[in-house]
């Protein structure tokens, strides 16, 4: 069974239409912006880093390619379906492991494989299910109660129900809660391999080293916009070509969101207006369901 297609679900991709495609998307809150006229894509293969400072959009927009909010204006789709026109082909291609990931207490690690496979149609789940255990080290754990597990082992069972169907698309926020030094070492390698065998992956993460080490493409927000996107070497282009000198992704972070920005064809930095709407008030709805920290 190839990448992307599922046992029953007879609905092929639309390889001409990329993997992840966003064009236009807004999100708003009463009067206030949470993101604004956002548009990017991912194609097979790419690691996109998804960066930003706490109330940029980013949670916002993975929640909204992953059809958990809907978008106020714009487009999202995944395979080259879009989530609002073909929800259930979009979403049984794409994968999204939240920051904190919500399981079934009561259920235990396989059987949380097993309700997975089931509602994704997985062949092959003795199979499947045993090497991403044994992947993630929790063969100890098949039989354990998720209630009986540390924070990390938690978040690796998301990761291995969020694999097992082989997504097309793969969306991680802040993937490196609570795992121990061997966990994310498993986790960066996997992410690797994913986008190697044709996946397209989001990584948001305020763990710049993270995002320099996987990352072949950025998005960096700020107040809902967008102030960069494209590949993390020509991030580092502009920066030589307006500071002179080599920099660190760290460096380059903070000259886009607190410097200024590149034009969308690598012109001028501009200075970001922090008098814009799309910083949300504490305790709207927009900062309810943005970003957390």
């Amino acid at each position: 069974m190839s990448r992307g297609q599922l046992h029953t679900l007879e609905f092929p991709v639309q390889q001409d239409a990329g993997v992840i495609r966003v064009e236009g998307y807004t999100k708003a809150y009463r009067t206030t912006l949470a993101v604004d006229d956002l548009t990017f894509h991912v194609e097979p293969g790419q690691v996109l880093g998804l960066l930003g400072r706490n109330g940029a959009g980013k949670t916002t927009t993975l929640r909204a390619l992953a059809g958990i909010i809907p978008p106020t204006r714009g487009t999202l789709s995944v395979g080259g379906f879009n989530l609002k026109e073909h929800e259930i082909q979009a979403k049984a291609r794409l994968a999204y492991i939240p920051d904190d990931p919500r399981l079934f207490e009561p259920l235990t690690v396989w059987e949380h494989l097993e309700f997975t496979a089931m509602a994704y149609q997985v062949d092959d789940l003795a199979g499947r299910g045993a090497a991403l255990l044994r992947q993630f080290e929790l063969e100890p754990k098949r039989d354990a109660l998720i209630q009986e597990l540390s924070r990390g082992m938690r978040q690796k069972v998301a990761i291995c129900c969020a694999y097992l169907h082989d997504p097309l698309a793969i969306l991680f926020d802040e993937p490196l809660t609570g795992l121990d030094p061997r966990g994310i070492r498993t986790l960066k390698e996997s992410i690797t391999e994913r986008a190697r065998s044709g996946a397209a992956v989001i990584v948001s993460s305020h763990l710049l080293s993270l995002v320099e080490d996987l990352c072949t493409h950025l998005l960096v927000l700020n107040l809902g916009k967008t102030r960069f996107f494209g590949p993390t070497e020509q991030a580092r282009r502009i920066h030589r070509s307006h500071q002179g000198s080599d920099a660190s992704l760290e460096e380059v972070f903070f000259q886009l969101t607190e410097g200024g920005s590149p034009a969308p064809e690598g012109g001028e930095f501009r200075r970001p207006d922090l008098s814009s709407p799309a910083n949300p008030e504490p305790g709207s709805p927009a900062d309810a369901a943005g970003d957390r920290p």
